[in-house]
């Protein structure tokens, strides 16, 4: 995620091997370069590997803190004196966006309450962010969440003194002239499906429609699909014209496909180009790699965006898109239903996103005097719609106008979402904004109330905050991930970054 290969190549690392794989070949030759997490099973693995040690010398990097008994351990088992550095390099979490990091879980919560395992690790990851960032937090959490106050106080113990050293030893050991204060905001993602209503930008519609798994996408499903193509790399490090258009809409991007087309067919190598002179060579060779560097990203994006239409038109994502915007954003209850009952009638419309829609209706009309809601899981079944799906949108899911989009209330008022209204909104299919654009927004002018969002301890932050980490425990999307990043654009000398126990999209 945050080094290719072959920039790790050009720092003359020549070498990659897993600690736990069992046929590595002794290289006395080579130093080795250890980068682990501080589990118990990569300490046990570093112990066996020290005790017969592969390689000359070991540096040796945690991404976390590392308990004493641990290195003591370690200490023992270096009995041939290879270990030349041992240090904590706090990267104990996937650095999605800038402003965007994971934890890559799954099902963090059982009901209402923390896996204990995932509530360990969703600590340890804020802990190492922190630490990495060198900040000491403020922290809010969201006080109608049991697992969100559960988390904020795990932070706090392990930040004051839950290990080797506190929040405060950490910092002035890293001789810190002063500490930061930022607002860590924790908050629990309601159980509305995450990536309703549909997004058109252009990160969010890979993710939805291929998936993203640490910056690769799958494309061996695409018809016709070239053996180099099978798997892509989308990443804003690296690919410039990602960076730019990531989060565009949809409309744009294919403009922009079409004008990166158009400059490569303009920098393309003449086929009969003469090479006639020293001079003709050494230009051709020196724009060569450039050209290649072009061709593949080209070709990568031609690939994904061709796909994405492709999936757009098969599964009539333009209706279905604009239906969920009329459910989500407006309160005309006999055209949302009908709107929703034409879709489903529909053959092109795919089973999960018929699903979603009904969702959707759910969680937004349950409690109206016409809830059609079972006519509408009779249709579902009529369509041939797996059990699962139905489970998801029947009774007994615990949808209640506390947890859901707001049972039948007026746009507004809901709790999974900021709903807008449809006047002087330019486009049909981008009106939703997500709940968590009005939280910031009142955090950043200093009136999230201490009612909904108290702060843990007896401290306070009399001013706006500028530093703000916000972590959804559930996970986030990446429209949440698009609504931060036009937050940071629009408010000068605010800083705010976005975690989730996870990247969601409809599947996940």
């Amino acid at each position: 995620v945050v080094y290719t290969q072959s920039e790790i190549l050009q720092r003359e690392v020549y070498l990659f091997e897993r600690l736990d794989s069992p046929s590595r070949e002794p290289m006395k030759h080579l130093k080795a370069i250890c980068f682990l997490r501080p589990t118990k099973e990569n300490v046990e693995l570093l112990v066996q590997e020290l005790r017969r040690p592969k390689y000359s010398v070991y540096f040796i990097y945690f991404s976390n803190v590392i308990s004493k008994s641990d290195v003591k351990a370690l200490a023992e088992a270096d009995e041939q004196e290879v270990v030349a550095e041992v240090q904590e390099f706090y990267g104990d979490y996937i650095a999605v966006n800038p402003h965007v990091f994971s934890l890559n879980l799954l099902g963090c919560c059982r009901g209402r309450s923390w896996d204990p395992a995932q509530l360990t690790r969703t600590t340890q990851g804020l802990t190492a962010l922190l630490l990495s960032l060198k900040k000491c937090p403020m922290i809010r959490y969201q006080l109608s969440s049991e697992p969100a106050k559960r988390l904020a106080e795990c932070v706090k113990v392990r930040g004051a003194h839950g290990h080797s050293m506190s929040w405060a030893g950490q910092f002035r050991l890293a001789q810190l002239k002063s500490i930061d204060f930022p607002v860590l905001c924790l908050t629990k993602v309601t159980p509305l499906p995450p990536s309703v209503p549909w997004q058109w930008t252009y990160q969010a519609m890979v993710h939805e429609l291929l998936g993203i798994n640490n910056n690769r996408i799958d494309l061996s499903r695409v018809p016709g699909i070239s053996k180099d193509l099978r798997e892509v790399v989308l990443s804003a490090e690296n690919d410039e014209f990602y960076a730019n258009n990531m989060y565009l809409n949809f409309a744009e991007i294919g403009t922009n496909i079409k004008n990166l087309m158009e400059d490569f067919q303009r920098r393309k190598p003449k086929e009969q180009q003469k090479l006639e002179s020293i001079a003709d060579m050494k230009a051709f060779v020196e724009n060569y790699p450039q050209f290649k560097k072009m061709s593949g990203t080209v070709s990568k994006h031609v690939t994904v965006v061709g796909e994405l239409s492709r999936l757009v038109a098969e599964r009539n994502l333009l209706e279905v898109s604009e239906v969920e915007q009329e459910l989500a954003c407006q309160s005309d209850h006999s055209s949302a239903l009908q709107s929703v009952r034409r879709v489903l009638q529909s053959p092109r419309v795919a089973e999960l996103d018929a699903a979603r829609l009904v969702m959707l209706y759910a969680l937004r009309y349950e409690r109206h005097a016409s809830n059609g809601l079972p006519a509408l899981l009779e249709e579902l079944r009529a369509r041939g719609g797996t059990d699962r799906y139905r489970k998801v949108t029947g009774e007994g899911t615990g949808v209640s106008p506390g947890r859901g989009m707001g049972g039948d209330q007026p746009p507004g008022e809901g709790h999974g979402g900021a709903f807008l209204s449809p006047q002087g909104i330019e486009n049909v299919y981008t009106q939703h904004q997500p709940l968590l654009q009005e939280t910031l927004d009142q955090l950043i002018k200093g009136k999230l109330k201490d009612s909904q969002y108290p702060y843990l301890g007896p401290n306070t932050l009399r001013d706006r905050p500028q530093d703000i980490v916000v972590f959804l425990i559930g996970g986030a999307t990446y429209e949440e991930a698009l609504t931060v990043y036009n937050l940071n654009r629009s408010n000068p000398g605010v800083r705010i970054v976005l975690g989730g126990t996870t990247i969601h999209n409809t599947r996940r």
